[in-house]
């Protein structure tokens, strides 16, 4: 027996596509408003404490050597 048939008819892949981009459900201006000010925020965070970290390491390693 073929496998093809019991495979499902095949739909255009443009209608798939078009049918999972209605699905989509996008962001408000003001939520992605939020989201962008607190994606910068925990990123400048970041940044000053993996700076604060690689300092004291520094100073660790400047007192061994």
């Amino acid at each position: 027996m073929s496998e093809t048939a019991n495979a499902p008819a095949k739909t255009s892949r443009w209608k798939g596509l078009k049918a999972e981009w209605k699905k989509i459900i996008w962001p408000t201006k003001s939520t992605l408003a939020k989201e962008s000010v607190a994606v910068v925020i925990i990123t400048v965070i970041l940044g000053i404490l993996i700076k604060l970290i690689d300092l004291g390491i520094d100073k660790l390693l400047a007192l061994i050597l």
